[in-house]
């Protein structure tokens, strides 16, 4: 939330997805650290997990010299002078009028609305599509199944045939993956958008889940589909860090205003723990009892997202919160609800957020409503 609110806007996407990079560059050192040859024997555990402390100490005595969030001092606090201060801090050689303007103008449309609890978002009619996408891809992101790929990725590869010593190794490698496609996705998302990364993402994991399973049928009678099992692995992990594992975060702050955002974090997070919970306590029982079909139940929910997110969110890339509030109640509300087509409608004013009972509409004569 702190990155989505302190980046400018043609930056928004890449700083969101630079902290999935840095998990899966600590992942990585975790799996090397965690062979057999370093700190994987028995007596070395204590000293291996204790290793968190560094970083965590050198966070907590870097945190508190950050400037406040700009948006948060001027939209909540009403502290103009510390806001061109926080500002300045991040925008050192850039022209910050035009930001103030725009945060001014969501102050103005919140005027009367003070931060909403999660009791009261969740009963605001007006963010109704906003928090169901919210739901939507934060619980994709973890019962898309990759939590069970990373929680079982020794017993898959065993599954598929690579020998036991070999196994840590192989678990080692998919970590440079993760780290790869998180930067693919990190250098491309101000080009390409938000919805191809997860629209492909999503997509990618479905195929590759489906491609487990059969991989893992017929593998008894042909060979060589052990090794298309393994690439499917390595396929869902490509496929998640490219775009669901960072950006349903980024998505969620660039769909709220100021007033409903961390409300909407909360929902977020803990959806998303809850699934993650979910999963790894579900997975071995559905796997004891669906066998190698147990992917099929992921490959659908990657794929149902992966619709979702084609048919309700619009692209947030380079807009600004408040033209991401106008976009996101003039094509979800309007076309996913079937009441007008986008071309019939002339969006004049927008006194709220997010809903048609805030807003001031016009249909275009040379068009007819069934």
């Amino acid at each position: 939330m702190y990155l989505g609110e302190i980046a400018p806007k043609n930056l928004r996407g890449f700083l969101g997805l630079v902290p999935s990079i840095f998990i899966g560059t600590g992942v990585f050192a975790a799996q090397i650290l965690g062979l057999h040859e370093l700190l994987g024997k028995e007596e070395h555990w204590p000293l291996f997990l204790s290793i968190v402390v560094v970083p965590t100490f050198i966070q907590l005595m870097l945190l508190p010299w950050f400037p406040e969030s700009p948006r948060y001092l001027l939209i909540e606090k009403h502290n103009v002078h510390a806001t061109i201060t926080a500002l300045k801090k991040y925008r050192a050689k850039c022209n910050i009028q035009a930001e103030i303007e725009e945060m001014q103008e969501e102050q103005r449309s919140l005027s009367s609305v003070q931060t909403l609890s999660v009791w009261k978002l969740l009963l605001d009619h007006s963010v109704r599509w906003q928090v169901l996408s919210v739901v939507v891809i934060n619980i994709g992101m973890q019962l898309s199944g990759i939590d069970a790929i990373w929680f079982y990725t020794n017993d898959i590869f065993e599954n598929a045939g690579i020998p036991v010593p070999e196994i840590p190794y192989t678990t080692a490698g998919t970590g440079i993956i993760e780290i790869i496609a998180g930067l693919v996705g990190c250098f491309t998302i101000e080009k390409l958008g938000r919805r191809p990364l997860m629209i492909g993402g999503f997509a990618m994991m479905g195929i590759c889940s489906a491609g487990i399973t059969l991989s893992l049928i017929l593998q008894v009678h042909l060979s060589f589909m052990r090794y298309i099992s393994v690439c499917c692995v390595v396929g869902i992990i490509a496929g998640f860090c490219i775009g669901p594992a960072g950006v349903p975060f980024l998505i969620t702050a660039e769909l709220f205003k100021q007033s409903h955002r961390p409300a909407a974090y909360i929902v977020g997070g803990s959806l998303n723990w809850v699934s993650n919970f979910t999963v790894g306590f579900v997975f071995p029982f559905l796997q004891m009892s669906a066998g190698s079909y147990c992917y099929l139940v992921f490959a659908t929910i990657c794929l149902s997202v992966a619709v979702y997110v084609y048919i309700v969110i619009p692209e947030t890339r380079n807009k600004t919160f408040m033209e991401i509030s106008r976009l996101f109640s003039k094509e979800a509300v309007l076309e996913t609800q079937g009441l007008f087509s986008v071309d019939q409608l002339k969006l004049k004013k927008m006194n709220g957020y997010g809903g048609l009972e805030h807003a001031s509409l016009e249909l275009d004569s040379s068009s007819s409503v069934p």
